[in-house]
């Protein structure tokens, strides 16, 4: 699963706080998160991540 950094990633479940959506600040073997909703930053492995990823929503440069 292509995951970048700077990406919005809808959740299958919501934070917690009631957000479903989370921003990526760190990809690699684990993902570092931060709630949109509440702020929290979360350290979650890779494959949990993408298990529970229903959309990725992503700017994509160059478009008008």
């Amino acid at each position: 699963m292509d995951v970048r950094v700077g990406d919005i990633l809808r959740m299958k479940k919501p934070h917690p706080c009631g957000c479903y959506e989370f921003s990526v600040l760190r990809s690699g073997m684990d993902f570092k998160i931060k709630c949109c909703g509440c702020g929290r930053e979360v350290m979650i492995p890779r494959l949990k991540c993408e298990k529970n990823i229903k959309k990725i929503l992503r700017e994509e440069a160059g478009e008008p």
